[in-house]
């Protein structure tokens, strides 16, 4: 026995007349006939191209979102390659000295053993303090400040530079020392 399709099938029950399956059969052929020379599109088809475009979107703003933070980290890794190629170059050889300079890094104090003019220095903003790994270097004010640009965490002690006062207006007067206050 041959399987019947299914609009044999509904003739022979009667719920469809020939003349109903006819019209259904001729919509069915134009209906082919369009998509076959591209003058209608299958609803199927649409949106199976709105999804595959939807995923192409999707996966674009992802691929760009991943590039500018992999840009980002290119632009992290060259600015951290110059502050350490600044600080060993303009590193200032520690001279032992029996004066200690205290500090702070990351909540913790630190010190460091140097010379009364290296003391002096660093107090009067004219030297500063960097931090390179572990380590623990002294540096120019002009390199501290330009480090300190591009990413203040390297900087550790840069204290405000305060120059000598040569021409004090008031030096040629003198103070008298019966002054009662």
């Amino acid at each position: 026995m041959a399987a019947k399709s299914l609009q044999e099938q509904l003739l022979g029950a009667g719920i469809v007349d020939k003349k109903k399956a006819k019209k259904i059969k001729a919509e069915k052929l134009q209906q082919k006939q369009k998509v076959k020379n591209g003058k209608a599109v299958d609803d199927e088809k649409d949106k199976r191209q709105a999804e595959l475009k939807q995923q192409r979107d999707d996966k674009l703003e992802k691929d760009r979102q991943l590039n500018l933070q992999r840009q980002k980290d290119i632009e992290n890794k060259a600015i951290h390659g110059q502050i350490r190629q600044m600080i060993l170059q303009n590193r200032i050889a520690k001279e032992d000295g029996d004066i200690a300079y205290h500090f702070t890094d990351n909540k913790k104090v630190k010190q460091l053993y140097i010379s009364q003019s290296m003391h002096n220095d660093l107090s009067g903003g004219r030297l500063a303090i960097a931090k390179l790994d572990a380590q623990y270097e002294i540096i120019p004010e002009p390199a501290a400040v330009k480090i300190s640009e591009r990413d203040d965490s390297y900087i550790l002690v840069c204290n405000n530079r305060i120059e000598a006062v040569d021409d004090d207006p008031y030096a040629d007067f003198q103070i008298p020392d019966d002054l009662m206050w």
